[in-house]
């Protein structure tokens, strides 16, 4: 069964590097900046040409991995991960990256999705006899390579990934080399780069960027990329089916100075501003968004529309991770630490409050209500997404269908719920042009299910059963 989900929360982030003195650093930095992936709990294996060794907990990056710890790390490769909790929930034993040893050597899993037949699969597998160390779906894929048959790990791994379905981007080592592979349809962001001789993988091109590394390319869907001490090797591991890069990617999760697919996701918000100033125009006195991630689109929404943008809501950068208070009244009392309206700014103004997506409506009505308590004389709502109506089952937290507010309400409806004057959300296609997609691309290449339920896999019994329950 997996995990009760709440609202839209970040994915995983994977990292890894071969071939540098100083790998274990290397991934510290890169997992630092894929920190708004996951803030659950991280780890970092390292293969100090020997063995392989982990550290791993729950916590933020520079919890787990203080000075003394970062001293211990020796070795010239390496892959970490960065854990929001999505299939199996959270706990240490669920902090990746999975380290795994046996007779033949050890195996060290980091992985970044969710598989859709994870639950089938580990039925069959504990049938045959297998015994899980944890409930994450990412321990599957260590058990369908041992059962292979085959005896190289390249080949173990072509055979396990060829059973998997739904997204997955796996950094993989052993004692002699790293194994990154991508799902056939590339659901996930997964990119390779270099320092010097050194070769370096990340969900996020921004992480090459922080520790220094040249991007040399994105991993391509079905594509299994093998990196050791003779260079790279890539094979398919599946025929590559139509590309279906998940939109929220663009719309919510990677950071702004990221690149995907070529696009750069700052200027693909900012585009959605853009056009959202044409699809929603109002009469107002100032632009303002909802931060971190509505920030681009709300600075194109000003510059398309000539109204000013203003800083109208404050995040505060240090306050805890309160999204984990238990209770209703702690989360809420968690929302006003983390954001504020400033008056200065709001008092007696029409106000365009932009931000990238609705999901219960809660933290909406909340924004909205802050607002016009702090003077605020209108709020016109335009969101940078479309309404969405349909769960996530690939490694996005979106709520179970009855959570979605839109699933079952109009948008005039929502609205009322909100509190806002008006409520408007970026069209699909509105969404599509600032991508750079042109009326005959159509949405050919992305992956829209959570907002018109079109899935580009099968999805199994069970996890319909879960997303689609009451409560």
């Amino acid at each position: 069964m997996l995990t009760e989900i709440k609202g839209l929360n970040e994915e995983c982030g994977v990292f890894g590097v071969w071939g540098h003195p100083d790998a274990a650093q290397l991934t510290y930095y890169g997992l630092h900046s894929l920190q708004h992936r996951g803030q659950e709990g991280t780890g970092i294996v390292v293969n100090d040409g020997k063995k392989l060794n982990v550290v791993k907990g729950e916590g933020l990056v520079s919890e787990i991995f203080t000075e003394g710890v970062m001293k211990e790390l020796k070795g010239t490769s390496a892959i970490g991960h960065v854990r929001y909790a999505t299939a199996g929930g959270g706990g240490y034993e669920n902090v990746q990256p999975l380290l795994f040893h046996s007779q033949n050597g050890s195996l060290a899993l980091a992985h970044n999705g969710n598989l859709v037949n994870a639950n089938l699969l580990k039925h069959q597998l504990e049938a045959q006899g297998s015994i899980f160390q944890t409930s994450s779906d990412t321990e599957v894929l260590a058990h369908l390579m041992k059962r292979s048959g085959y005896s190289q790990p390249k080949d173990q791994v072509k055979n396990a990934l060829s059973m998997l379905k739904g997204a997955y981007a796996y950094v993989i080592m052993t004692e002699n080399e790293i194994m990154v592979a991508l799902d056939p349809h590339g659901l996930r962001p997964l990119s390779l780069g270099c320092i010097g001789n050194a070769f370096v993988v990340a969900s996020e091109t921004c992480a090459f960027d922080v520790v220094g590394a040249e991007y040399i390319r994105d991993i391509m869907p079905g594509e299994l990329l093998i990196i050791n001490d003779k260079g790279l090797t890539s094979e398919r591991f599946s025929v590559s089916s139509t590309r279906a890069i998940c939109t929220m990617e663009y719309v919510y999760f990677s950071r702004p100075d990221s690149n995907i697919q070529g696009i750069n996701v700052h200027t693909a918000r900012k585009n959605m501003g853009k056009i959202l100033a044409v699809e929603a125009p109002f009469e107002a006195d100032v632009v303002t968004g909802v931060p971190d991630s509505s920030i681009s689109a709300a600075i194109g929404y000003a510059e398309a529309s000539g109204i000013p943008y203003e800083m109208g809501l404050i995040k505060n950068k240090y306050v805890g991770r309160t999204f984990i208070q238990p209770s209703q009244t702690l989360r809420e009392q968690g929302v006003k630490m983390k954001l504020s309206a400033v008056r200065g700014v709001v008092e007696g103004k029409r106000v365009v409050m932009v931000d990238d997506s609705i999901v219960r409506g809660t933290t909406s009505k909340r924004i909205v209500r802050m607002l016009k308590e702090a003077g605020a004389t209108e709020v016109h709502v335009v969101i940078s997404s479309p309404p969405i109506k349909n769960p996530c089952f690939y490694g996005i937290d979106t709520s179970s269908k009855e959570e979605l507010i839109a699933s079952d309400k109009s948008v005039e409806e929502i609205r009322e719920l909100i509190g806002a004057d008006t409520l408007t959300f970026i069209s699909t296609e509105g969404m599509m042009k600032a991508f750079g997609q042109t009326e005959a691309d159509g949405t050919n290449g992305y992956c829209l299910a959570c907002f018109n339920g079109k899935y580009p896999t099968e999805i199994y019994p069970d996890t319909l059963q879960y997303y689609y329950q009451k409560g």
